[in-house]
């Protein structure tokens, strides 16, 4: 049996985040293909970490700048290992280079933190966003970070493109992974529906500006539609974010939704005009897949629907956002036509089955053919060697330092 290890910053959350989705749907790509799978993180359990004995994976909490690390990953040999973000890879990377110098490094992106920092910024700044906001900090580890592993999973066509044609990165250390969906058609009918709702994980900071932009907006909704409410859910609730519940407006703070298909299947439209981000948005994927149409903003819907229509409407302006939800809400004819245009969608490009064997086969091509796949890579065996002296010495130096 081969042997795969996976290095996250924390534990997957399946019902709080896209990204513990993510982790899901990749470990069971693995087990499909008699993997055993060892989980290793830094961070500890939560009462919402996914069940990981339940799929038969090995878990295991490790420490940072500790060489017990070293004898871990030695015993363990697993022929690969994949990081699930760059800031795994820098804290690990080098020491898995170092003691399984054969294994496959896999870096999974999720999404491109510089991308979605620079237009956090730009947000923020009120500006338009320019090519030059993109060489941030954040740019060079993350691109220093691809360039050290074998391959990346990039989950978004248009991240895909960007690394190609603009920062010539060499696409074949690149493979296009998004989330996987699958049409779950639901039974309740347009006329047993009610009430908008939004949805997403209140640590992201795209997810509280998004309740934010809601909330400006909502009561231009509300006057059009005074029987409607809208239901905002979401883990990791904090005060700032009950403080925007109101009754009497129908602005309602929900928290976790413990079953968010049942959830879709009550609600007659989806909210979610995201500011910024990057990758594939969790909660419009799923609201295709549970036929729930929605109205959200170029970036929410930024590499989702290729050539296909949308399941709703796309804007930026407030003005048209608003005037959309209320004829998406009222026009029963519109709303099943967006329901059928989501499930095309994830028919056409979210299946499992559409990318599966393609990347069961990349991962055997680098596997059997690995020292060369990495000469091809020279740049990053560049910065492999520079990485591994630097951060292997400052690493040994807080190791040292903790002893004392």
């Amino acid at each position: 049996m081969k042997n795969l290890v996976i290095i996250g910053k924390v534990f997957p959350e399946p019902n709080s985040t896209a990204a513990g989705s993510r982790m899901i749907q990749l470990m069971d790509l693995f087990l499909t293909q008699n993997y055993q799978i060892t989980f290793l993180s830094t961070a500890s359990i939560s009462e919402n970490s996914f069940d990981l004995s339940s799929k038969n994976i090995q878990f295991q909490n490790i420490l940072l700048n500790d060489d017990s690390f070293d004898e871990l990953i030695k015993n363990l040999n697993p022929e690969i290992v994949i990081f699930d973000r760059f800031t795994t890879e820098e804290q690990f990377g080098w020491r898995v280079s170092e003691q399984v110098p054969n294994a496959v490094k896999i870096l999974d992106t999720e999404d491109l933190h510089f991308l979605r920092n620079a237009r956090e910024k730009a947000f923020k700044q009120n500006k338009i966003l320019e090519n030059s906001d993109l060489i941030n900090d954040i740019f060079k580890r993350e691109l220093a970070s691809i360039l050290r592993c074998d391959l990346s999973l990039i989950i978004s066509e248009f991240e895909m493109n960007l690394l190609i044609e603009k920062f010539k990165i060499d696409e074949n250390t690149l493979f296009y992974l998004p989330l996987f969906g699958e049409v779950k058609k639901p039974k309740t009918s347009f006329s047993e529906r009610k009430n908008f709702i939004s949805i997403g994980n209140f640590l992201h900071e795209p997810n509280w500006q998004t309740v934010l932009q809601l909330k400006k907006i909502w009561k231009n909704i509300k006057n059009q539609l005074p029987e409607a409410e809208i239901h905002i859910y979401g883990a990791y609730a904090s005060e700032k974010v009950f403080q925007l519940h109101n009754e009497k407006e129908g602005f309602i703070i929900k928290r976790r939704a413990e079953n968010v298909e049942y959830v879709f299947n009550q609600a007659k439209v989806l909210l979610a005009p995201i500011p910024f981000g990057a990758g594939i948005k969790g909660k419009l994927l799923e609201s295709m897949q549970f036929g729930l149409p929605n109205v959200t903003s170029a970036v929410g819907a930024e590499a989702m629907y290729g050539n296909f229509e949308w399941n709703g409407f796309i804007t930026d302006n407030e003005t048209e956002f608003v005037e959309k939800a209320v004829l998406l809400y009222q026009d029963e004819n519109l709303w099943r036509k967006s329901q059928e245009n989501g499930f095309k969608i994830i028919e056409n490009r979210f299946k499992k089955e559409l990318f599966e064997p393609h990347f069961i086969h990349k991962i055997q091509e680098i596997s059997e053919n690995l020292e060369s796949h990495k000469n091809q890579n020279f740049l990053g065996q560049i910065l492999q060697h520079h990485t591994l002296q630097s951060t292997k010495y400052l690493s040994k130096w807080i190791e040292e330092k903790n002893k004392k």
